[in-house]
Protein backbone atom coordinates (compact mmCIF):
# COMPACT_ATOMS: atom_id res chain seq x y z
CA UNK A 1 0.00 0.00 0.00
CA UNK A 2 1.07 3.54 -0.66
CA UNK A 3 -0.33 6.93 0.26
CA UNK A 4 0.70 10.26 -1.17
CA UNK A 5 -0.28 13.48 0.53
CA UNK A 6 -0.24 16.60 -1.59
CA UNK A 7 -0.38 20.15 -0.26
CA UNK A 8 -0.60 23.48 -2.04
CA UNK A 9 1.75 25.45 0.22
CA UNK A 10 0.56 28.71 -1.34
CA UNK A 11 -2.92 28.01 0.06
CA UNK A 12 -3.27 28.88 3.76
CA UNK A 13 -5.35 25.85 4.85
CA UNK A 14 -3.09 23.42 2.98
CA UNK A 15 -0.01 25.06 4.43
CA UNK A 16 -1.42 24.63 7.94
CA UNK A 17 -2.32 21.00 7.22
CA UNK A 18 1.24 20.41 6.00
CA UNK A 19 2.70 21.87 9.23
CA UNK A 20 0.44 19.63 11.29
CA UNK A 21 1.42 16.53 9.32
CA UNK A 22 5.10 17.41 9.61
CA UNK A 23 4.79 17.71 13.42
CA UNK A 24 2.60 14.61 13.91
CA UNK A 25 5.41 12.38 15.22
CA UNK A 26 6.67 15.09 17.60
CA UNK A 27 3.13 15.63 18.87
CA UNK A 28 2.60 11.88 19.39
CA UNK A 29 5.86 11.60 21.36
CA UNK A 30 4.94 14.64 23.48
CA UNK A 31 1.49 13.21 24.20
CA UNK A 32 3.06 9.88 25.17
CA UNK A 33 5.38 11.73 27.55
CA UNK A 34 2.47 13.65 29.06
CA UNK A 35 0.24 10.59 29.37
CA UNK A 36 2.76 8.11 30.74
CA UNK A 37 5.72 9.88 32.33
CA UNK A 38 4.59 13.27 33.60
CA UNK A 39 2.83 12.02 36.74
CA UNK A 40 6.02 10.29 37.86
CA UNK A 41 8.21 13.33 37.12
CA UNK A 42 5.87 15.70 38.93
CA UNK A 43 5.91 13.34 41.90
CA UNK A 44 9.72 13.54 41.96
CA UNK A 45 9.56 17.34 41.80
CA UNK A 46 7.06 17.44 44.65
CA UNK A 47 9.32 15.15 46.69
CA UNK A 48 12.15 17.60 46.03
CA UNK A 49 10.01 20.48 47.27
CA UNK A 50 9.27 18.52 50.42
CA UNK A 51 13.00 18.05 51.00
CA UNK A 52 13.41 21.82 50.58
CA UNK A 53 10.94 22.43 53.39
CA UNK A 54 7.84 23.20 51.29
CA UNK A 55 5.84 19.98 51.68
CA UNK A 56 2.33 21.25 50.91
CA UNK A 57 1.36 22.83 47.63
CA UNK A 58 -1.95 24.60 47.38
CA UNK A 59 -4.17 23.66 44.47
CA UNK A 60 -3.00 26.66 42.41
CA UNK A 61 0.68 25.79 42.85
CA UNK A 62 -0.03 22.16 41.98
CA UNK A 63 -1.96 23.22 38.87
CA UNK A 64 0.89 25.51 37.80
CA UNK A 65 3.42 22.71 38.34
CA UNK A 66 1.42 20.37 36.06
CA UNK A 67 0.92 22.92 33.29
CA UNK A 68 4.52 24.12 33.47
CA UNK A 69 5.60 20.50 32.94
CA UNK A 70 3.26 20.16 29.93
CA UNK A 71 4.65 23.37 28.39
CA UNK A 72 8.18 22.12 29.03
CA UNK A 73 7.45 18.84 27.21
CA UNK A 74 5.94 20.70 24.25
CA UNK A 75 9.01 22.95 24.07
CA UNK A 76 11.37 19.93 24.26
CA UNK A 77 9.63 18.52 21.17
CA UNK A 78 9.56 21.89 19.37
CA UNK A 79 5.78 22.02 19.31
CA UNK A 80 4.46 25.57 19.01
CA UNK A 81 0.70 25.28 19.39
CA UNK A 82 0.13 28.84 18.20
CA UNK A 83 1.90 27.95 14.96
CA UNK A 84 -0.30 24.85 14.49
CA UNK A 85 -3.67 26.33 15.46
CA UNK A 86 -5.14 29.47 13.94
Amino acid sequence: MKAILEFDLNEMDDSMAHKRCAKATDMAIALWEIAYNTKKRIGYEMDGLELQGKPDLNMYEARDLVFDKIREILEEHHIDLEDLIN
